[in-house]
């Protein structure tokens, strides 16, 4: 799989019409195509399937350097993997794509890859703490929905319940920030708490959540009686 045969098969895909919804949609300024995100599932199924670790990143630098909308979202998704022998090679990749965050899709999608890196290595939180305080607002964001997999767990041991406090941490530190976007993940990530520690998410809003934007409350206390 060459770059050159991985954007025919995106171009390929290209639905009628499509591009500029979701340009404006997106709020995107850089070249959108037009594909589904149901052939991005797809494609990097396939080619996680089809290519070796190294062709894998490889691939995947290329497809973020073409500055392509969709190009960079199939990236994430060619690198979000659970289980991955030998990662610092997609870690580093990862983590050098940050400055380039700019909208909410390409950020949240390249977060969820490093979530899976964290959940491999939570020590790499020690890094991801330097993000909290990011001239960048979406590196911001990115720190808080890459910690996601904490708040979702049902039955922590210490030490995910460690890394889920600091989480919380890094949330209550961003209650100040007025960003829709910010505001938005901390509803998010108590939302999600709530289902498996209620107690904790209602403890959080009891502390913080009168300086909260009003739908970021809503958000977090959506699950909560």
């Amino acid at each position: 799989m060459t770059p050159e045969d991985a954007l025919a098969a995106l171009r390929s895909n290209v639905e009628p019409g499509r591009a500029e919804q979701m340009a404006a949609y997106h709020k995107q300024n850089r070249e959108v195509l037009g594909v589904g995100n149901e052939v991005l599932n797809s494609l990097s199924r396939d080619w996680r399937q089809a290519l070796d670790l190294p062709e894998r990143v490889e691939l995947a630098a290329v497809l973020w350097a073409s500055d392509i909308f969709e190009a960079r979202i199939l990236a994430a998704k060619l690198l979000t993997q659970a289980r991955i022998k030998a990662d610092q090679p997609v870690w580093d990749l990862l983590q050098s794509w940050l400055p380039d965050f700019d909208s909410w899709a390409i950020a949240d999608h390249a977060a969820s890859a490093i979530a899976k890196r964290l959940q491999a290595a939570p020590e790499r939180l020690d890094v991801v703490e330097g993000w909290t305080s990011s001239d960048n607002l979406w590196t911001r964001r990115a720190a808080l929905v890459a910690t996601l997999p904490w708040a979702k767990l049902a039955n922590p041991k210490p030490a995910e319940l460690q890394a889920r406090e600091r989480g919380l941490g890094w949330a209550a530190s961003y209650v100040a920030d007025r960003n829709w976007f910010i505001q938005k993940a901390i509803g998010w990530w108590l939302r999600d708490l709530s289902k498996h520690d209620a107690a904790r998410s209602r403890a959080f809003l009891d502390q913080h959540g009168a300086d909260m934007k009003g739908f970021a409350r809503k958000e977090a206390a959506k699950y909560l009686k």
